[in-house]
């Protein structure tokens, strides 16, 4: 006779390969759900001395490559970030900074600088003096609408700046990228510049998995999650079946655990209920496929499982905090 889910605890299926394979899985999962799509892109050239002001851009991020010389990201906080040659940094918040020569240099708002087009979306800066043979600094710059998908509790737990180490090994697959970047750069063959907005946002989700792999040991949330198996199998599953009608039990028997000791690891764990969570994930693909897929409201009502309009309606406007004919309205 199956013991109930009631009076089960945990059970022996669990074994090493399935736990790497749930917190692998879901990892992927996520970053799946991410999108990053390129706003603006621009190749900065310029000479010993260089100060660029970039604004505040809410639900954007900001990605700089120095392919030659040295430059340094500060930010509204005092803080400052070395970049050497070789090194990414990605800014999945979009908050204010400035991309400098050295600290306390004077700079200039990047949109003020003129700009030569190399390629669609792409432009090239150049403030290297006349009198000198070759750039001292040559750096990449992209911003991006960054929609974190399934991700959106891991988003605020992320720092202001993430810089890539590509000699480190929580960066294994980086380096190939960025040293492609440097050849695109310095080669300026014909469609170099759409091969490298696309190297940049490969770039930027690699360097995301690496900061989740490895850069947040002591994080909390969803990022706790992903170092639990059993949890991961349940969210892992709720990713990939987001239209379904879970319930609590069978997100426990996802997760191999009782309904209440999964039911109390998931509230602690994550911070919300597991169907409250399954709802506000539903509501985040939801405006994604509003937004940006252009797919009709009745379609996704649909496809996340809602019988009526109006239901989808209403939850989206819960969670959202206004209508989905208002996402329809920015396409």
């Amino acid at each position: 006779m199956m013991t109930s889910l009631d009076v089960l605890i945990e059970t022996p299926e669990m074994t090493k390969k399935n736990q790497v394979f749930a917190s692998s899985g879901l990892v992927s999962e996520l970053l799946t759900d991410m999108r990053l799509r390129g706003v603006q892109y621009r190749r900065i050239q310029t000479g010993p001395d260089f100060g660029m002001g970039f604004e505040d851009k809410p639900g954007h991020a900001y990605f700089h490559y120095v392919a030659v010389g040295t430059a340094y990201i500060g930010t509204d906080d005092g803080e400052l970030h070395k970049l050497t040659a070789g090194s990414a940094a990605f800014m999945p918040h979009g908050r204010r900074h400035q991309l400098l020569s050295e600290a306390g240099i004077a700079f200039e708002e990047i949109d003020k600088f003129d700009v030569a087009p190399l390629g669609e979306s792409v432009s090239g800066v150049d403030t290297c003096p006349s009198t000198a043979s070759v750039p001292i600094a040559v750096i990449f710059y992209g911003c991006m609408e960054f929609d974190l998908g399934g991700m959106q509790r891991i988003g605020k737990l992320m720092p202001t700046v993430m810089v890539a180490d590509t000699q480190a090994q929580s960066y294994p697959g980086l380096l190939p990228v960025l040293d492609s970047m440097k050849r695109e750069i310095c080669a300026g063959r014909i469609g170099f510049a759409g091969i490298l907005a696309r190297l940049a946002e490969v770039a930027a989700a690699m360097i995301v998995r690496g900061w989740i792999e490895c850069g947040c040991e002591n994080g909390s949330g969803l990022l706790a999650a992903l170092r639990d198996p059993r949890l991961a199998l349940a969210i892992l599953a709720l990713h990939r079946q987001p239209g379904r009608e879970w319930t609590v039990a069978q997100l426990a028997a996802e997760s191999h655990v009782s309904r209440s000791v999964f039911a109390r690891r998931f509230q602690t764990t994550i911070g919300v209920p597991p169907l409250r969570y399954a709802t506000e994930l539903r509501m985040r693909l939801a405006k994604q496929l509003l937004t940006h897929e252009k797919v009709s409201i009745d379609v996704v009502a649909r496809r996340l499982g809602y019988t009526s309009q109006a239901a989808f309606s209403r939850a989206f406007k819960r969670v959202i905090g206004r209508p989905p004919g208002a996402d329809r309205e920015v396409l």
